[in-house]
């Protein structure tokens, strides 16, 4: 069969467009904020993904980014503070046919929930979470977060912040998490493209998007500096097989940014939802011989 690019003939259109995904719920997000960059991507890439709405389940914590199930026509669930990925997980084991995506905040995923995320990753259900991380609590009015800079003068360490921050790129690669990347809402494209692979993984996938908060989070952390900043690892030549130099590039998350693709496990393990499926039928009672 002659593709359409061999022939001359234009691609085929798309069976979604963005509108597809997008609810009539108006977001609230502060103006600039990086999640409407975020949620723009989602669209997107659900576009190239080419699942139904109804075929996808959106499940969130507590907090600005946990949002954006109402923003979607897919299945939504907002559960409590950091127990989005409990809750992903049982909806998966209860339809694997769905495609389940979960988001959060860096609050949301490592602090109070920061104890679900190593479980997910061992049990390797096919999940992709999303953390939109802006190293502040921006819903609750910038307290410190798990990622904050150490020294940062926030409204909860008003002579700056004494704890080192959480690599979350670091922490979900020592878990052995199967695909781990970043992105920015500053690249549009990269970030579509990046949460488009991680859906597409076979397995756990990780994605940490750097997106800032424009009224509590650190001038130096918003769009214009960041296209200023960000550092492409596939203009690197960056092997995304290599998992440990995936981890020496992720040590410098608070120095650099860079997006793209750290590690994609290039032999996935089987998925715990399917191993599930596979038990089910090796224990489905056999009909006795010569019985219906």
């Amino acid at each position: 069969m002659i593709s359409p690019s061999e022939c001359g003939c234009p691609p085929p259109a798309p069976a979604f467009t963005p509108k597809d995904f997008r609810s009539e719920l108006k977001p609230i997000w502060c103006p600039g904020c990086g999640d409407y960059g975020v949620v723009t991507a989602l669209y997107r890439a659900l576009v190239a993904i080419g699942r139904p709405p109804h075929e996808i389940a959106f499940i969130s914590g507590i907090g600005c980014s946990s949002r954006i199930p109402g923003y979607t026509t897919a299945y939504g669930f907002n559960t409590v503070h950091g127990r989005a990925l409990p809750v992903a997980q049982g909806i998966k084991m209860a339809n694997p046919d769905l495609l389940v995506l979960v988001a959060g905040g860096d609050g949301d995923g490592f602090s109070i929930g920061g104890g679900h995320v190593p479980h997910a990753i061992r049990r390797n259900l096919d999940l992709t979470y999303i953390v939109m991380d802006n190293h502040i609590y921006g819903l609750t009015k910038g307290q410190l977060s798990p990622t904050t800079p150490r020294g940062s003068v926030t409204a909860s360490s008003t002579h700056g912040s004494m704890e080192d921050p959480v690599n979350p790129l670091l922490y979900t690669l020592a878990y052995g998490a199967g695909f781990v990347a970043q992105g920015v809402p500053a690249d549009m494209e990269g970030l579509t493209r990046i949460i488009e692979e991680a859906i597409r993984y076979p397995g756990f996938s990780f994605v940490n998007v750097q997106s800032p908060c424009v009224t509590f989070g650190d001038p130096e952390d918003q769009l214009k500096v960041q296209k200023t900043k960000l550092k492409k690892l596939a203009e690197m030549g960056h092997d995304s097989s290599d998992r440990l130099r995936a981890m020496d590039l992720a040590q410098e998350y608070s120095r650099s940014l860079y997006t793209g693709v750290f590690y994609r496990n290039p032999n996935p393990p089987p998925t715990y939802d399917s191993q599930i499926r596979a038990r089910q039928k090796t224990l489905q009672p056999h009909p006795p011989e010569g019985g219906e």
